[in-house]
């Protein structure tokens, strides 16, 4: 009898453990967490309580196209990176331009989106471009730009001069894109660079504010992964795949007017 009962507790032992072990081995990733920070029409924003966007659409394409739920987890625009970097988000999709300091931390995709940095002024401002800020300053003049922090406009914008920027002492960095433009609006700051198409969703709220006729800065719209990623390569082949048969265009194209 002991024999019996010491066989059978053997035998659900063997069982318990097998199916642990097919659970792990048998059970792929089935959801795709994306880190994003909402604040960024069109490619990602609020409708009520819904998130919409460019990026939004992209991410869920990729998903379905993978067999795989979305997950898309909202946070500040400068956790997104190292939530990626960390692992804590399979991917990052929030505008994010590529850029070498970027490039140090996480790895990219392929490029699907061209994104522009400009400047946004009051409707009298004497500012009428980028070379006009730089000689008010050089003139001696305490000329302010806000930008949201983490954003390759206030990277750029805050480098040096010998690189491109203004200088750290004339760039203020906001939580947001709109904390920058109520600055502007109070006559806080001079003026503020960030990505055009938020910049034309600002002017269009907001009287008496103007984008600039020149464009700053030209950048690639990329998805950031961990540089150990497992899924990138799906991912970015999924990407490819949706560029290839126009899906992204149509995606951009709702969003985007062409003209």
């Amino acid at each position: 009898m002991k024999k019996i009962v010491a066989l059978i507790l053997a035998l659900v032992c063997v069982f318990a453990l097998c199916a642990c072990s097919g659970g792990d081995n048998g059970d792929e990733k089935k959801t795709l967490v994306m880190a994003t920070n909402a604040t960024f029409p069109p490619y990602e924003y609020y409708e009520g309580k819904d998130m919409v966007g460019i990026d939004v659409e992209i991410a869920q394409a990729i998903a379905d196209k993978l067999g795989m739920e979305l997950e898309i987890q909202d946070m500040e625009f400068n956790a997104v990176i190292s939530s990626v970097a960390s692992g804590k988000a399979d991917m990052g999709m929030a505008g994010l331009s590529v850029t070498p300091d970027r490039e140090k931390q996480v790895k990219f995709s392929d490029s699907y989106c061209s994104g522009i940095q400009v400047i946004i002024v009051p409707e009298d401002s004497d500012i009428t471009s980028a070379d006009d800020i730089l000689a008010k300053i050089e003139a001696g003049e305490d000329i302010q730009i806000g930008c949201q922090v983490g954003t390759t406009g206030y990277t750029y914008s805050s480098d040096t001069v010998e690189n491109g920027g203004f200088g750290e002492d004339h760039v203020q960095a906001f939580p947001a894109g709109a904390d920058a433009i109520a600055a502007l609006l109070s006559d806080k700051i001079d003026c503020v660079i960030i990505d055009n198409e938020p910049a034309k969703a600002f002017v269009e709220r907001n009287d008496g504010l103007v984008i600039l006729d020149s464009k700053y800065v030209s950048e690639d719209y990329a998805i950031a992964f961990a540089k150990d990623s497992e899924i990138a390569d799906d991912v970015n082949k999924a990407l490819q795949e949706l560029i290839a048969d126009g899906t992204v265009a149509k995606i951009i194209a709702k969003y985007i007017n062409a003209d």
